[in-house]
């Protein structure tokens, strides 16, 4: 607080005398908010950031405080906020290595408000343009772009590529352990309550096969007993209902199990992967 303090006397003080805001007093107000950052304090730092443009007349730290206003919105997951930010710092700049910067930014800030599209969109757009080196790191984006909109198989190829035994076993693992939608349909068009036994939902498969078995039986039992008004009403009020009934659920309870899994994934990522993360 006594810093804080400080450093607002002298930045009101400096709103009379103009000749005192040399360069080492805007540095000096940069590493200040850059400690802010640094210890998490988001907002705080975001305002002084912003304080320090207000005075950088000339533009001298209007890129580097652009960027970490950014990162500071990144960090407390305003990715909106901190892609605008970002996208900013990348028109007030001419070089190209900084152009680079911020436009990798925007694609690792788009990964991860799941704008996929977005982000692969850049990452080609930048391609274009890209070294070697530049090059493969956007690769290395893309496949994390591709895990994070659920394409494990092909960001496990691009893994493999890159020589990424971490994350290719991440995506591994995700490929071994999720369930096919497809099978658990499969299953249920056979024998309903089947796709959801494959998901392990034991309970619910038994009811539903016991449901349809039911009412099957009372449909047929009325074809055979030419009752065809009353196979007609259990057939489609009962049968069909409980019959499509298994089917969604089979597909819900993959979904559900998959979501779960990935979920597992993505916080292994988030808290124990010591690579390079968007």
């Amino acid at each position: 607080m006594i810093m804080r303090f400080f450093w607002r006397t002298i930045l009101i003080v400096s709103l009379f005398s103009p000749r005192i805001l040399s360069q080492d007093f805007l540095k000096a107000q940069f590493e200040y908010a850059d400690s802010l950052y640094a210890s998490g304090n988001y907002f705080d730092a975001i305002t002084e950031f912003k304080r320090l443009m207000f005075f950088d007349t000339l533009g001298v730290f209007e890129y580097d405080a652009l960027m970490k206003i950014g990162l500071c919105y990144k960090g407390g997951a305003k990715f909106d906020e901190a892609t605008k930010s970002f996208a900013e710092a990348l028109a007030k700049t001419n070089k190209e290595h900084e152009k680079y910067n911020a436009a990798v930014q925007i694609i690792r800030t788009n990964i991860l408000a799941r704008h996929t599209d977005a982000a692969i969109n850049s990452i080609v757009s930048l391609e274009r343009n890209a070294d070697d080196n530049q090059k493969k790191l956007l690769e290395y984006w893309r496949a994390w772009a591709l895990m994070f909109s659920e394409k494990w198989e092909k960001a496990k190829v691009i893994f493999d590529a890159l020589g990424e035994r971490e994350l290719s076993a991440i995506c591994k693992n995700v490929l071994e352990e999720r369930y096919s939608p497809f099978i658990a349909k499969g299953l249920s068009y056979v024998i309903p309550g089947a796709g959801q036994i494959y998901t392990g939902e034991y309970l619910s498969g038994a009811m539903s096969f016991g449901w349809n078995f039911l009412w099957g039986y009372f449909t047929l039992k009325a074809v055979f007993a030419n009752r065809v008004f009353d196979a007609l009403v259990i057939g489609n009020l009962l049968w069909f209902r409980f019959y499509r009934g298994n089917l969604q659920n089979a597909e819900k309870f993959v979904r559900k199990k998959n979501i779960a899994i990935y979920n597992k994934a993505y916080g292994y990522l988030k808290n124990k992967f010591r690579g390079l993360k968007p």
